[in-house]
């Protein structure tokens, strides 16, 4: 696979020097200046590239292209937005930059509730806590029939669990769940995301399943024409959050999804930590029945709890089965070495997420989930199993 790592441009505290220095060669990156809804300019595009060109390195993937809540709720000018979508993919193909991850989630991107969970090592971690996250939408946020999202056991948890909490701390939890936005498309405050959530509430998951096929109807064939992939990041986390529809969650989802709009253009994002979130997702055998629409892949380990709870956990210690997807991994790239669909090689990889160690503090090379230490630590980490297991695999042919 080829080691890629996510780098936010150059307001970035990690330098491309830095990058370089992990082992990585690929970058996965994306340009945020750019506010969500507009085309990316095809000078803006080349300027990066060059500039991650000049340090040694490749621009693997696009990271995302966001795809705008008009687009998703289909109002507004959602028709001009998806126009310019195409014209970003276009001046991309022209580029040469050949993979573009992007979501479909509702309101928010990823959510936890704590981004500096205290692990038994003294590094941090990000969690989702499912009573914190009750704690909120009931009695915080108050949302229209919050109650009958969560059992009685939750709900009773949550009610003692919010009478517990300080201001601060209720400030906190909010600011962890609802304060950013990806791209340039803003963020919320406890007002703003109320009238949100209520416009996506309304879609039930077919319906809004619709709107991503239709998204999907018009922009894949500009993609196949561009010589782009789309590479769809699953719902993080999989399952319902504040009531709102879920469409990209399990194997099922990503079957619909393949078999609606079938094109070499329309593929998966196959992020560990997002599917693995659910214990009734089999990763290695979803890699294996998509082997061949899997264009980028995060590699995380999580530890679930029964209640929907989980915690990212180190790449090598979680629920996940690491080897296995690797392996699996490891078998599609063979298959694309002898032929396969004239599809890439290497598959893109990176390591998804990182704890924040007490030199990221220091050297203030942090956000959530991205620090360099801790993510250097995950990428050795997996490049140890991948070189073992592909080693294996070489001996035993």
């Amino acid at each position: 696979m080829q080691e890629t790592w996510r780098w936010f441009g150059p307001q970035d505290p990690i330098t491309l020097r830095q990058v370089r220095q992990t082992g990585a060669t690929g970058i996965v990156s994306a340009l945020d200046h750019i506010p969500t809804g507009e085309a990316w300019p095809l000078k803006d595009i080349l300027e990066r590239k060059q500039m991650i060109e000049d340090a040694g390195l490749v621009w693997s993937v696009v990271e995302s292209v966001p795809v705008h809540n008009a687009i998703k709720s289909r109002t507004g000018d959602f028709k001009r937005m998806i126009e310019n979508y195409k014209t970003s993919l276009i001046n991309l193909g022209k580029a040469g930059i050949e993979t573009v991850c992007y979501n479909f989630m509702p309101v928010v991107d990823w959510t936890r509730t704590n981004l500096s969970f205290e692990m038994g090592n003294n590094s941090q971690a990000l969690r989702f806590e499912m009573t914190d996250f009750a704690a909120y939408d009931i009695f915080v946020l108050k949302r229209a029939n919050a109650r009958t999202s969560y059992s009685e056991a939750i709900v009773a948890k949550a009610e003692k669990r919010i009478n517990e909490m300080t201001e601060q701390e209720i400030a906190l939890l909010e600011s962890n769940i609802i304060a950013g936005l990806p791209g340039g498309e803003g963020s919320y405050n406890s007002e703003t995301i109320k009238d949100a959530i209520e416009l996506f509430a309304a879609f039930s998951n077919e319906q809004y399943r619709g709107h991503l096929f239709a998204f999907l109807e018009e922009v894949i064939p500009v993609a196949e024409s561009a010589g782009v992939k789309m590479a769809i990041h699953p719902d993080d986390p999989p399952f319902s959050l504040f009531g709102l529809p879920r469409v990209v969650s399990t194997a099922e989802d990503a079957r619909l999804l393949t078999q609606h709009v079938n094109s070499v253009a329309n593929g998966i994002t196959m992020c560990a930590g997002s599917f693995g979130a659910r214990g009734d997702n089999d990763l290695v055998g979803m890699i294996k029945e998509f082997h061949n629409r899997v264009y980028f892949v995060h590699l995380r380990n999580i530890k679930r709890e029964e209640d929907g709870s989980f915690m990212e956990s180190e790449h090598l210690d979680g629920d996940n089965d690491m080897i296995g997807i690797v392996n699996a991994l490891l078998e599609e790239e063979s298959r694309r070495e002898a032929g396969d669909q004239g599809l890439g090689l290497q598959i893109p990889m990176r390591p998804d997420h990182g704890h924040t160690m007490d030199i990221d503090v220091i050297a203030k090379t942090t956000r959530p989930g991205y620090s360099y230490a801790g993510r250097m630590r995950g990428l050795a980490e997996l490049r140890g199993v991948i070189h073992t297991v592909d080693s294996m695999r070489r001996l035993m042919k």
